[in-house]
């Protein structure tokens, strides 16, 4: 499995960018290949996170690319900080 993890600050509003996520976003991710789960966090002071799991490398890498059309073109204005990415093969879980 790889995931993908996007940290985010300067949220100017965590409900709404929660509302788009879970409305717009979450099904774009649902129809990536090898999808297994999707997380959006609000961790407050401003500051999102997501994370991204799938079964291989190309849905890791097609989810960041997904994620950041998604934010440019509906959360531009909620999410205006680029988002620290970090991506990888998952090498624990639970």
């Amino acid at each position: 499995m790889y995931a993908a993890v996007r940290r985010y600050e300067g949220v100017t509003d965590a409900a709404e960018a929660a509302r788009i996520v879970q409305e717009g976003f979450v099904p774009l991710m649902r129809q990536v290949p090898g999808f297994v789960a999707y997380y959006w966090i609000d961790a407050g002071d401003g500051v999102m996170a997501s994370t991204s799991v799938f079964e291989d490398r190309a849905g890791a890498e097609a989810s960041i690319t997904k994620a950041a059309e998604f934010v440019r073109e509906h959360l531009a204005a909620l999410l205006p900080n680029p988002p620290q990415v970090i991506a990888g093969e998952v090498v624990a879980s639970a």
